[in-house]
């Protein structure tokens, strides 16, 4: 078979072996070193890939153990989709806790890169809802964490990047919902400044934050955007049909279609978008996951993939650094049309590796056009720097090691609790 890729298609390794994992192993395969985990391929990077060893596939490890579905507690093995969750949990008056911006990612991933969604300022990650889950080890332990047994292999696999052993089964509590559909209100704004005002009121009155940004605008304009607030719809008497329409991006370009004039004019039409401040009803698929409605969408950036770029600066920095960020980025014409801007809210991560503190995050993807974005990028390091931000692994191919290593001080106490028969390429990358 092809080499499994991660989802901005960069980089392009091949592992020796890969392996489909079954149900009721009682053990782990005895197959080549190191072993990784490899879900649906939804991160980002090198995170998800070796280029030796042997890929451990777990979408076979597809059931569903135990719903309840009074409490709203769910276990299932790990590599059982977000989508195939919300199909079974929303008719029933459920709804993931956090959740990123795919469907498609599975409940292993979802745990292992500890994901986090527009609600943070409000219900943490992902791993803050977990309640148990079984770990397996290559020394044959079959540990079941949870914050009070086992708790430092729970701390270190939430948001662990796959690397302390196999998740088999992960069991979370789900949100409480009336309706399918979100109440959703929009609002354009003009500049930074106006974010930053707009933001701090709505995260006090809204659930779900999260803004787009234009990153070429500069000057007056730039960071102007479209601001979204949304929250769980009360029941409706009656309620707008909905039917999701799915396309596909057939063919591979074979140089990215995303460029400085497809920008600008995606840019000012998306910027110019009918906004409904008042709100409206929408349903939570094209709300939480628009980019989902067209299949294989990262092959608009070519054959040679693109680079993501998440990073999250300390709130005393956020907004001279997230304006450096943009002047940097305006100045390439390297622009992003998958530009977020959000801030997290002030509950501490449980996991040793988690991505998500108090400060505000920076989302943007780049076609890959060699050295010309990699300088661009390691200009971005810089102002990371000297602000103390970091980034985010699960959206990362190419982070210097030091970056990674002030950005995560726990790495090392981690790095205890990594299965001795574990790796993978980013972890080589950062740690050696």
């Amino acid at each position: 078979m092809k080499a499994p890729l991660s989802w901005n298609r960069f980089p392009r390794v091949q592992p020796d072996k890969v392996h489909h994992l079954g149900h009721c192993k009682t053990a782990l395969p005895e197959v080549d070193w190191p072993l990784l985990a490899y879900g649906n391929g939804r991160s980002y990077g090198d995170v998800c890939l070796t280029e030796s060893g042997t890929l451990l596939l777990t979408r076979r490890l597809d059931r569903f153990m135990a719903f309840d579905p009074n409490s709203g507690v769910l276990r299932c093995e790990s590599g059982v989709t977000l989508a195939e969750i919300l199909s079974l949990v929303v008719p029933q008056g459920w709804f993931l806790p956090s959740t990123p911006g795919t469907r498609y990612a599975t409940v292993g991933g979802a745990l292992a890169n500890d994901v986090h969604g527009k609600n943070h300022h409000v219900a943490g990650t992902f791993g803050h809802h977990v309640r148990r889950f079984e770990l397996v080890r290559s020394s044959g332990e079959r540990l079941e964490c949870t914050p009070d047994q086992h708790e430092d292999y729970f701390r270190a696999t939430i948001g662990g990047l796959g690397l302390t052993g196999l998740i088999s089964w992960v069991e979370f509590q789900l949100l409480p919902i009336q309706s399918p559909w979100m109440w959703v209100a929009s609002q354009r704004f003009g500049n930074l400044d106006e974010f930053w005002s707009l933001n701090r009121q709505a995260e006090s009155q809204w659930p779900y934050t999260v803004a787009w940004i234009d990153c070429l605008a500069s000057g007056k304009a730039r960071g102007r955007g479209i601001f979204l607030a949304a929250q769980h719809a009360p029941p409706q008497a009656t309620l707008p049909a909905f039917q999701e329409r799915s396309r596909r991006i057939a063919l591979d370009p074979p140089v990215s279609l995303i460029n400085n004039l497809s920008l600008r004019v995606f840019n000012a039409l998306y910027y110019r978008q009918r906004v409904k401040p008042q709100g409206t009803l929408q349903h939570y698929v094209p709300y939480f996951y628009p980019l989902d409605a067209i299949q294989d969408w990262n092959r608009i950036y070519g054959r040679r993939g693109f680079f993501q770029y998440q990073c999250v600066l300390p709130p005393h920095q956020a907004q001279e650094g997230i304006a450096e960020l943009l002047n940097t980025i305006a100045a390439s014409g390297q622009g992003s049309f998958l530009a977020v801007l959000k801030t997290f809210g002030e509950k501490p991560s449980l996991g040793m590796l988690s991505f998500p503190r108090p400060g505000t995050t920076l989302a943007l993807d780049f076609s890959n056009r060699g050295e010309k974005t990699l300088r661009l990028l390691a200009s971005l390091d810089s102002i990371l720097r000297d602000t103390g931000g970091a980034l985010y692994p699960a959206k990362d191919a190419r982070m210097p090691a030091d970056l990674f290593q002030s950005g995560f001080p726990e790495w090392e106490r981690f790095a205890d609790y990594v299965d001795p028969a574990f790796s993978s390429r980013f972890w080589r990358r950062v740690t050696s």
